[in-house]
């Protein structure tokens, strides 16, 4: 593989908020893969005293502790971790040999200004980007891979870590390394993937949820299929707009992976990242009636319209005609509130719903109706139906990443990684599934 570049690299132009970090960083924060028993919990629990804090971040050049972490070792909690440095990119730290060596031979090799192997040049589709490597002033001794931040540019990042294969250890592994990883998930070779860790938004409670790998490892071939589908539920309804976003994302890691020889990945995860937080839609509450409900085939409803979706919502109406007047920008919860204001000032009015997305036109707009009176205690599941029911043809509409991570147990190989593959296709049969039901 390509040769060790120098110690540091050029700082990479800059990216998103200025803000912390969103998510597990792109590159990963794991070493062996038996050290995953880190819990995968935020780094958001008793903060060390002002001057701790203070010392810390002038040694490491004001980088701090990357704070939506799901999966792999955590700064302060384990020897290695992960940091977000100002610039907005994350540093992992270089694990010790042969595996951080390693992996940083593989990002180099891939991110070699003189590559022009197409494969290679593919691949760095997949990966998060790679600015070389760095070290703090104060220990110039400890290096870090520098590398994109995918979750960076997400306001309310939905994080889910996934390892792909039916194997965790690498050829090389001895007998006991094998049964140690055996033993932790039996199900692997059977089912592909193993949940490491996951962070969901939910809306109604502006709050999010956490599962670490043991509630991965808690999933059987008969509970997969819902384990997974919890990473993709808002509190509200199942997000089916990231499902299908996330299943094109898969296809095409799967079609490279199809289609290359040189690369055997083992103990290498997916990082799956969706927009949780609420966008630009516009609900708007008019008198024409929501008498009835529709099943139209293609997304289309009566009357011709075509559904739209976009799982924020922003209600705007007039006073006109009896109409009640709100604005509603935060999610389905101040929805809740504003039917309960609309249903006591008018109980004997009706309402409809319309849905339209401000920065994408024509997609699809509901005209799903019932009547006011029989709004009460149903406008939530009403909202359901519109919002989180999505035909397949908007699944392009999801703010989605799914990324390649964690390259310590990446070995040259002449024939095809069947283990990654099958992993990959149960993974991407299982979000069809989802999608489905």
């Amino acid at each position: 593989m390509a040769t060790e570049p120098p110690r540091r690299a050029p700082p990479p132009p800059a990216a998103g908020r200025p803000e912390g970090g969103r998510g597990r960083c792109a590159g990963g924060g794991r070493g062996e893969a038996e050290e995953e028993e880190a819990a995968a919990q935020p780094a958001l629990g008793a903060a060390p005293g002002p001057a701790a804090v203070a010392g810390r971040r002038r040694g490491l050049n004001g980088c701090v502790p990357l704070s939506h972490q799901v999966a792999g070792h955590m700064y302060g909690k384990d020897k290695g971790g992960i940091l977000q440095h100002p610039d907005g990119t994350v540093l992992k730290q270089l694990q010790p040999p042969p595996r951080g060596p390693r992996e940083q031979e593989f990002y180099n090799k891939v991110y070699d200004s003189d590559c022009c192997d197409s494969i290679l040049l593919e691949l760095r589709e997949y990966l998060p980007k790679y600015f070389g490597v760095w070290s703090p002033p104060t220990a110039p001794n400890d290096m870090y891979l520098k590398l994109e931040d995918v979750t960076r540019k997400f306001n309310k990042p939905c994080i889910m870590d996934v390892k792909i294969g039916q194997k965790s250890y690498d050829p090389y592994a001895s007998a006991e390394k094998i049964q140690q990883q055996v033993s932790k998930y039996p199900l692997m070779e059977e089912i592909g993937f193993l949940v490491l860790g996951m962070r969901v938004y939910h809306v109604c409670t502006d709050s999010y949820e956490t599962q670490n790998q043991h509630y991965g490892r808690s999933l059987t071939k008969e509970t997969v299929k819902d384990g997974v589908s919890k990473f993709f539920h808002n509190g509200y309804c199942l997000r089916k707009d990231a499902v299908a976003a996330s299943i094109q994302k898969i296809e095409k890691i799967l079609e490279w992976f199809e289609g290359q020889e040189q690369l055997n990945f083992y103990a290498s995860s997916l990082l799956f990242v969706y927009e949780g937080s609420c966008q630009a839609t516009t609900v708007r509450l008019s008198d024409v009636t929501l008498a009835e409900k529709r099943v139209m085939p293609k997304g289309l409803l009566s009357g011709g319209d075509i559904l739209e979706y976009n799982n924020n919502i922003h209600v705007i109406n007039s006073t006109e005609n009896g109409k009640i007047e709100a604005s509603v920008s935060k999610g389905l919860s101040k929805l809740y509130a504003l039917h309960k204001k609309a249903y006591s000032k008018r109980h004997h009015g009706q309402l409809s719903l319309k849905v339209e997305n401000l920065e994408q036109g024509n997609v699809w707009k509901s005209s799903t109706c019932i009547t006011q009176e029989h709004l009460n205690g149903n406008v939530i599941p009403q909202l359901e139906k519109v919002f989180c029911h999505v035909p397949a043809e908007i699944k392009e509409s999801a703010n989605v990443e799914v990324r390649m991570i964690d390259f310590a147990h990446v070995f040259p190989s002449n024939t095809r990684d069947e283990g990654y593959i099958y992993g990959l296709k149960n993974l991407i049969t299982v979000l069809q599934n989802i999608l489905d039901n």
